[in-house]
């Protein structure tokens, strides 16, 4: 196999063969990247450009993630702030979408394919900064509320192991990983470059995902503005959608969040596990080596999950009671908090 770049793909499975896409470059460039990177830098901004189109562009989303995660470790050590990863969660899965876009331009590779993932992510990342910020999740001194509690809980040496094993480093090689399947959609741009239906269908469904992920952070939004108010004043807040029941139960029932406890993590788990679905069926794969970063993003909506729903039902009498009428991602077959509390 020909080395740098991109391989010779002669069958779209093999974009989806870690073998023949990956592994080879991964061996015979990552251990490399960071000298010639430093080389190229102290050199010229043509030696850095001749760098990138001549480094497989899976080594260098993996090298950069790798570097920024020792960054995010630094970081969060010396602030003992460990949301340092939490604050680029938004950015980092569409920069790097963006990057295999780029380097299929640069490189003379189809980008059409390209093109929709750069659209619905960058979507997506400005969707999900605004709603970070807006809730002030880019303030300084902001920590997640998860980190101080498992710090309690482990004790500081632990929570730095944690930190240098999952939080800092773990966590910025899966916002790569789950953005890694664009890499197969690179690849087999070199042999079907025209978009097809499926390309649009499955574009379309993340596009909705983001839609109705944009709904329920509002009706959230909303609710807890209209709480806040209640609690400040002691009074309704003019022209209301809440009744005094529910803002005195302290979390919101209605809207997307009557049939699922959840229905913006689900979204989120959606679009990525559509992404991985898209490459699979452009390389006639429906399992590949790219599953992995889909599965742990996953498992991360998952896991911590548990851990607000606990801190939830600490704080409201009556969250016991919703979770056993809604689901906690998918819809019940209840039918829902509002038609479970009529019936």
């Amino acid at each position: 196999m020909a080395l740098p770049g991109a391989p010779a793909i002669k069958a779209l499975s093999d974009s989806a063969s870690w073998a023949v896409s990956a592994r080879p470059y991964v061996v015979a460039q990552l251990p490399t990247l960071a000298n010639k990177t430093w080389d190229a830098a102290t050199t010229s901004l043509n030696a850095l450009h001749l760098l990138y189109v001549d480094t497989n562009p899976f080594v260098l989303g993996l090298g950069f993630s790798i570097a920024a995660g020792a960054v995010f470790f630094v970081l969060a050590e010396i602030n003992k702030n460990y949301s340092q990863v939490d604050r680029m969660w938004s950015i980092l899965p569409a920069f790097y979408i963006l990057h295999f876009n780029i380097w299929a331009r640069q490189s003379g590779i189809p980008h059409a394919r390209l093109d929709l993932a750069v659209l619905w992510s960058a979507i997506w990342s400005v969707r999900l900064t605004y709603n970070f910020w807006r809730k002030g999740g880019y303030t300084i001194g902001h920590e997640d509320y998860r980190w101080p509690i498992i710090k309690e809980q482990i004790g500081p040496v632990a929570m730095s192991i944690f930190d240098l094993t999952f939080i800092s480093f773990g966590q910025s090689v899966l916002l790569f990983m789950v953005a890694s399947p664009a890499y197969i959609l690179l690849l087999t741009s070199r042999i079907e470059p025209e978009l097809t239906l499926p390309d649009i269908i499955f574009t379309s469904m993340i596009l909705v995902s983001i839609v109705i992920e944009t709904v329920a952070d509002q009706q959230q939004w909303n609710y807890q503005n209209a709480k806040h108010a209640y609690l400040k004043s002691a009074k309704l807040p003019h022209n209301s959608q809440y009744t005094q029941e529910d803002l005195d139960r302290g979390f919101v029932v209605s809207g997307l969040w009557s049939w699922s406890r959840h229905p913006n993590l689900a979204c989120e788990m959606f679009n990525w596990i559509t992404l991985y679905q898209w490459a699979g069926f452009t390389s006639h794969s429906i399992l590949n080596w790219t599953i992995f970063g889909t599965i742990a993003y996953v498992l991360i909506f998952i896991g911590s999950a548990p851990l607000t729903e606990r801190i939830s039902s600490g704080k409201y009498p009556q969250y016991k009671e919703y979770q056993q009428l809604v689901g906690k991602f998918l819809p019940s077959l209840l039918g829902g908090f509002r038609k479970s509390k009529a019936d």
